[in-house]
């Protein structure tokens, strides 16, 4: 065996039983399709900037969440304005660089400006500082479109911010193994909604999430944990569900949002194409919940500190200045 580190040698088993995942996975796939709630207005998000559109938003995010329970992943598309998307993309990838450098010389420590990614070859997680370009992002998200109202709808407006970052997954990227984002606990209770936001449109090529909508349940999860195969040459009950389990591909347009239960069996693919793909991303938790089981995406001095509603209130401020000195 080749003189690999610990990591290494567990990056190359994960690398390993991906690729034998992606092919024990021929359950019915299919894109994750727009969800359009009946009667309910346009699904839109960044138009709806006026007060008067919020009883609308509301009535999609009913929707929104409905699917969001059963399903355990909803698609909100038009999230993000065209020109907000690339002013995120272009402050993503620029703040990248500038951490890349920082770390190279010794100004901060890794962890500072990345968080932990399964299967770190040419991905990474860099957690987001709260400037103006993030606020305006938010601000479209979570108060312009239906997305702050679905996570309300579920959590509450006491969800506490849990996770802020982008997910960068560059060419060559290799695909992860199938994995919930947290451990199924006590009860029925969700633990955290994570909003995936596309920075550019995402086709087969570059890796996009796949999504196992229903398996964000006790049960499934104790078939997931279950690797024992009954006798010889028989599937154990995991290999089972992830050959004949359906699963929705991530192939989002540019601006589009997945909602999804941290619970719900989910992987990023590999990138194959010659594009990076970016997922700028939040979640939040359940304020009557604890420690989720696994750690957050988010800047060391944003941890905890900002519910939903208190978020909500500072990016209306922050829209409203916008707009006077505009």
């Amino acid at each position: 065996m080749p003189d690999y580190g610990l990591y290494e040698v567990q990056e190359e088993l994960i690398t390993k039983r991906g690729e034998l995942e992606e092919d024990i996975m021929t359950g019915p796939s299919a894109p994750i399709l727009e969800h359009k709630p009946k009667g309910a207005g346009s699904a839109g998000g960044f138009g709806n900037k006026s007060s008067k559109n919020r009883p609308l938003l509301k009535t999609q995010a009913k929707e929104h969440a409905k699917v969001l329970r059963s399903q355990g992943v909803v698609r909100i598309d038009n999230v993000l304005s065209p020109a907000v998307v690339d002013k995120v993309k272009q402050f993503v990838m620029e703040l990248r660089g500038t951490a890349q450098r920082e770390i190279a010389d010794q100004k901060v420590a890794v962890k500072q400006r990345f968080a932990n990614v399964l299967l770190r070859k040419n991905r990474c997680d860099l957690t987001m500082p709260l400037t103006d370009t993030i606020y305006e992002a938010l601000y479209e998200s979570l108060c312009a479109s239906s997305v702050g109202a679905t996570i309300q709808n579920i959590l509450g407006k006491n969800a506490v911010l849990y996770e802020l970052s982008c997910l960068i997954s560059d060419q060559g990227s290799d695909r992860q193994v199938v994995h919930p984002d947290t451990p199924f606990q006590d009860g029925e209770e969700p633990v955290l909604y994570t909003c995936f936001i596309a920075l550019q449109d995402i086709d087969m090529s570059m890796g996009p999430t796949v999504w196992l909508p229903e398996t964000h349940t006790l049960e499934i999860h104790n078939m997931f944990k279950d690797e024992t195969a009954p006798g010889p040459n028989e599937e154990s009950p995991k290999d089972k569900l992830l050959r004949t389990r359906p699963f929705v591909l991530g192939t989002l347009p540019k601006g589009a949002c997945a909602i999804y239960d941290s619970r719900l069996l989910h992987c990023g693919t590999a990138n194959r194409g010659d594009i990076s793909r970016a997922l700028f991303y939040f979640s939040f938790k359940n304020p009557k919940l604890g420690f989720p089981g696994n750690p957050p995406s988010i800047r060391p001095e944003l941890q905890d500190k900002l519910t939903l509603k208190t978020l909500q209130s500072q990016l209306e401020s922050f829209h409203k200045s916008q707009r006077q000195n505009s």
